[in-house]
C-alpha cells in the first residue's frame, strides 16, 4: 500500500502540474466544450491554472516527504473532494455539462476514497518498508 500512495501521490502531483500549465498557457481554449468563453472567463481560467499548478506542487512536496504526511494528503484529496462536489452542484443548477467534464466529475469523486483509505499507509508502515521504497515513487 505504501508504494500505491507514493505512485498516486506523485501522478496527482504530476497531472495536476499539467494541467494547470495547459491551462495558462491556452485560456479557454483548454477546456473541452467552452468554445469562446469571452475574455473575463479566459483570464480568470489561466489564473484558475496558475492555482492547479501550486496545487500539483502540494501533492508532489508531499510526495517527496518520509513519509508522506497523511494530513497533508487528506488535506489535499479534500480539496479534491470539493472540486467534484462543486460540478455536481453545477450539474443541478445547470444540467449536464460536456462528456469530459462529467468524467472529470467521476474521477474528482472516486478518488478522494481511495486517497483518504492509503492517507496514513506509509505512516503505518514498518520502518524497512518505508525504507524499501525508491525515493523517486
Amino acid at each position: 500500500m505504501v508504494r500505491v500512495l507514493r505512485v498516486l501521490t506523485q501522478l496527482m502531483g504530476w497531472t495536476s502540474v499539467a494541467i494547470g500549465l495547459l491551462h495558462v498557457a491556452l485560456g479557454n481554449a483548454a477546456i473541452p466544450g467552452a468554445g469562446s468563453a469571452g475574455t473575463t472567463i479566459d483570464s480568470w481560467g489561466r489564473f484558475m491554472g496558475a492555482s492547479f499548478v501550486g496545487y500539483g506542487l502540494a501533492w508532489l512536496w508531499g510526495a517527496r516527504q518520509r513519509p508522506i504526511p497523511a494530513r497533508a494528503v487528506r488535506w489535499l484529496a479534500g480539496v479534491f473532494l470539493l472540486g467534484g462536489t462543486g460540478r455536481l452542484l453545477s450539474l443541478a443548477v445547470h444540467g449536464w455539462p460536456q462528456w469530459f467534464q462529467i468524467a472529470l466529475a467521476v474521477i474528482e469523486l472516486s478518488l478522494p476514497p481511495v486517497f483518504f483509505w492509503l492517507a496514513d499507509a506509509e505512516e503505518r508502515a514498518p520502518h524497512g518498508d518505508v525504507e524499501s521504497v525508491p525515493a523517486g515513487l
